[in-house]
């Protein structure tokens, strides 16, 4: 009778174990509940994962464009992008030549006035002081813009220049300059 038995069924070997070169149906349905149990994790984790995803009103803001034919020499707007202010400005020949000749041995963030524009006469910077987040004042013509001509933190008294580098005061570093690329000789994308 013993003859009769199909392979996966034979007697166990010494010890009560199966012959290790045979399969048997438990392996194969460990196989099956096992590779059941992965998927139904991965739809379970899936919407998790895909909801930490920006929405689509945070994607719309990735980039914004800026119409930069009505700013006059010497006005600056400023723009919202991602949540944050972005100065853009359109500086006089007096205000290139100052910061341009600005050694760079004396600035606590060294960077070249070049090195922050992409084309003259423009400056775009992150509206953020580099200290505590503040939003420096200098944008309107009535501002207060501190000892170098560009920007100023009241709350703890950073100075910046033409070219957004700080010159005096508690900030560490130069107004941050974002990703942006001019898409014509009138209008800016930022983002």
């Amino acid at each position: 009778m013993a003859d009769t038995l199909a392979p996966s069924s034979s007697p166990p070997a010494k010890g009560g174990q199966h012959a290790p070169a045979e399969g048997t149906k438990r392996d194969f349905l460990k196989l099956v509940a096992g590779s059941f149990a992965a998927i139904g994790v991965g739809a379970i984790v899936w919407p998790f994962i895909h909801s930490m995803n920006p929405a689509k009103d945070v994607l719309a803001l990735a980039s914004t464009d800026v119409d930069i034919s009505h700013i006059a020499e010497g006005q600056a707007v400023t723009v919202m992008w991602r949540g944050k202010p972005v100065f853009v400005r359109h500086r006089t020949a007096q205000e290139i030549q100052e910061a341009q000749a600005v050694p760079l041995n004396q600035l606590p963030d060294p960077a070249t006035d070049q090195s922050r524009v992409q084309r003259e006469p423009w400056l775009v910077v992150l509206g953020v002081c580099t200290h505590l987040g503040c939003v420096p004042l200098g944008q309107k013509s009535t501002d207060p813009r501190g000892d170098f001509g560009g920007w100023f933190c009241p709350c703890h008294g950073s100075h910046y220049d033409t070219a957004g580098r700080i010159r005096r005061g508690p900030a560490p570093l130069n107004l941050a300059v974002p990703e942006y690329a001019f898409r014509s000789d009138t209008q800016i994308r930022i983002g």
